[in-house]
């Protein structure tokens, strides 16, 4: 079993055992409490040329995540084609090398920040400070057009996405392993190889580069629309009924529960590490935190569900039928009024957590 694997069950485990303990109150809401995927990112020590082969020793040493699955989680249909990632960094930048199998390759979008995900596209979500707000966003098509954007927060929350925003130091470049735009054909797959730089990733006025095991929130999607030849041109099938155009498949790394993927919190969690690629395998942590998370999202949830359903906010956990104590030392209080709601979890060793209802959540 490779590492990435072996951390995946590790955090499974940790995950039903922490699910175990309080088995009645996460019940109907397990799908929002998939296990997340992880990876451990390793320095490159040479120059990553962006040409979208990744053809250099480090990337040879990186390891492969495992393959996308339908954003619904596993219990769906597996994807129709196969999509995996690796990743490596240096001081600058986070490099990301995508593999798309695809048997007809198309794009048509050439001009940057036009809505690629109208086509089949490639797309990256990170959130640095793991708070589900300020996060960024890359969509790249197999013309290499990008679309970069930044979330004020998510749409669920009246995030507005800044589309002016533009990480100039971005690097992309596609690699074809067949023919675009040209139906006749059957092709094989498409690559592509991107430098994120830390600059780029700036809140305030503080990039955010990572160091020795930090954790971010990350994730990756892949649209997939279903295609009809019409005079030589791939064009997006509409329903015979409504002549409306088929809703697209969402494959990504991480599985998020529900089709949309602005639930950070929902995100897979990359680790950086100082050791060079190939140099020593360490094992992922999980942030001493994320367990405690889960328990204040699932009060978000909650209290999200109880206002749709009685236009105001529960003005104490009781009425979720929440416990003030979910597990021994972990004590939960919340302040509430018809249209806001902050809640605070207190953990062992002086931990504290926040979560309002913009969906925020922070450590004290």
């Amino acid at each position: 079993m490779n590492l990435i694997k072996l951390t995946t069950s590790l955090f499974l485990i940790i995950l039903v055992d922490f699910q175990g303990k309080a088995q009645n109150l996460f019940d109907g809401w397990e799908y929002l409490f998939q296990t997340k995927k992880s990876y451990v990112v390793y320095k490159t020590p040479e120059v990553i040329l962006i040409d979208g082969k990744a053809d250099e020793n480090s990337w040879e040493k990186a390891e492969w995540t495992d393959l996308f699955v339908d954003i619904e989680g596993e219990n769906k249909k597996l994807p129709t084609y196969s999509t995996k990632i690796k990743m490596l960094w240096d001081d600058e930048n986070l490099y990301l090398f995508a593999k798309l199998t695809e048997p007809h390759i198309w794009a048509y979008y050439t001009e940057h920040d036009q809505i690629v995900y109208h086509e089949n596209d490639f797309e990256v979500f990170i959130d640095p400070d793991r708070t589900t707000h300020e996060y960024f966003e890359f969509e790249i098509n197999a013309q290499n057009t990008l679309f970069d954007l930044f979330m004020t927060k998510p749409y669920r929350n009246g995030g507005i996405p800044l589309i002016s925003w533009n990480a100039d130091g971005f690097r992309s470049a596609i690699f074809l392993d067949g023919t675009l735009n040209q139906p006749g054909d059957t092709d094989k797959s498409w690559t592509i190889e991107m430098a994120i730089p830390f600059h780029d990733l700036r809140l305030g006025v503080h990039a955010q580069k990572p160091e020795n095991g930090t954790h971010w929130s990350i994730n990756f999607s892949r649209v997939q629309w279903q295609t009809e030849i019409i005079d030589g041109k791939y064009i997006r099938k509409k329903d015979d009924a409504t002549g409306r155009i088929l809703p697209e498949d969402n494959w990504v790394w991480s599985p998020v529960g529900v089709i949309n993927m602005h639930y950070p919190e929902r995100w897979g969690i990359l680790q950086f590490s100082t050791y060079e690629v190939g140099e020593k395998t360490i094992e992922f942590t999980l942030p001493a935190d994320e367990k405690y998370r889960e328990y204040l999202w699932l009060l978000y949830y909650k209290q999200t569900q109880f206002k749709s359903e009685n236009k105001t906010y529960a003005q104490t956990l009781d009425e979720l039928d929440f416990p003030e104590n979910p597990e021994k030392d972990v004590v939960i209080s919340m302040q509430a009024t018809g249209n806001q709601f902050f809640a605070e979890l207190k953990a062992p060793g002086g931990l504290k957590l926040t979560i309002n209802h913009e969906g925020r959540i922070s450590k004290n």
